[in-house]
């Protein structure tokens, strides 16, 4: 287990992630991944703790990971879901965060469709004095912390499983595909990415990009972030970020493609011409890989919409796809996570 101190209270963004914060976590997560390839995968690191799932959002993946990563390293867990709770009622989500608090709650998990819901959450808790822990597992658009990470995670131990490390990226091309405009994944993945100093290509319809990214695409289609890129909530200093409305320049010889779902959810107008013409522009197939590095991994947060984002037979392809792989690492990195935080507070 890595010596080095963590310092940070609560996780609710990577914006202001260090790198030696960032190799603490992948250092972390490679040791819980090899306790979890032991027939005993438990450990005792939070015994005594309680960890609350507090999902007011529908989740599959970052809620069950969570919830086995306390169980993993044998914290008691209380799991929340809105549907049935005292917020159908006209709870407010401060006090559903206080009834926690009051049960003895030492970290919360907290997942919500509008961004910022866990910074106040973290904030209210900072105001009451209590050594309560707050962990973004999600927030509408803003940013989704745990799975930059499980992503940077299962990434770096391609390269080296033994010793995964920021430092192993730099200078490698990674291509971001898709719907940019309503991730909070590929937000986390361009902070996280970007730090470690790989050349970052994101690409997407230019009804999919953010305003703020689609200013610096030139009339070809093709832009380059140099120096600073600010809005209201973030800033990117000196970091290789591309921007491509075509998707062939960012696949040339890149090293990983991640590809995002299309969240349709969360579109709010006719953003696209349809599924189909999607898919042959911007969906990632066999024959677009061949743009790509020989040795190609493709990723994709989930879940998924097989022949949309992704065709189905390269998804469930081992030679390239590494979707699995970013399901069993997310386990190791929220253990790494839960650790950090917690192991503060025995």
């Amino acid at each position: 287990m890595p010596t080095t101190t963590w310092n940070r209270h609560h996780v609710l963004t990577l914006a202001d992630f260090t790198k030696a914060e960032y190799d603490t976590v992948l250092q972390t997560a490679a040791s819980f991944q090899e306790v979890l390839s032991r027939r005993t995968k438990k450990v005792p690191s939070l015994q005594g703790q309680v960890v609350a799932n507090l999902f007011f959002e529908a989740s599959t993946r970052t809620r069950s990971s969570f919830e086995l990563a306390a169980k993993r390293l044998s914290a008691d867990t209380l799991n929340f879901a809105s549907a049935t709770s005292s917020i159908t009622k006209g709870e407010t989500i401060l006090d559903t965060a206080k009834t926690y608090l009051a049960m003895g709650t030492d970290i919360m998990v907290i997942r919500h469709r509008e961004a910022g819901v866990p910074n106040a959450i973290a904030a209210e808790m900072d105001r009451l004095g209590v050594r309560v822990s707050v962990l973004n597992a999600g927030d509408g658009q803003h940013e989704h912390p745990s799975q930059g990470l499980l992503d940077l995670f299962t990434i770096c131990s391609i390269i080296d499983p033994e010793n995964p490390r920021l430092e192993l990226l730099k200078n490698k091309k990674i291509a971001i595909v898709g719907d940019i405009l309503h991730s909070r994944v590929a937000r986390s993945n361009i902070w996280s990415l970007t730090a470690s100093g790989a050349q970052v290509h994101l690409a997407a319809p230019p009804t999919l990009l953010p305003q703020l990214f689609a200013d610096y695409v030139s009339d070809d289609g093709v832009g380059e972030v140099e120096g600073e890129i600010a809005n209201s909530q973030s800033k990117i200093q000196n970091r290789n970020l591309f921007i491509h409305w075509q998707l062939e320049p960012a696949l040339k010889d890149a090293d990983f493609v991640m590809t995002l779902r299309l969240q349709k959810e969360r579109m709010t107008a006719h953003l696209l011409p349809s599924l189909r013409e999607y898919h042959q522009m911007f969906g990632i197939t066999r024959s677009k890989l061949q743009l790509c590095h020989p040795n190609v991994k493709v990723l994709h947060p989930g879940p998924v919409n097989r022949g949309v984002e992704i065709s189905s037979d390269l998804m469930d392809d081992p030679e390239f796809s590494l979707i699995q792989a970013q399901v069993t690492s997310g386990v190791a990195v929220r253990m790494a996570l839960l650790y950090l935080i917690g192991s503060g507070k025995s």
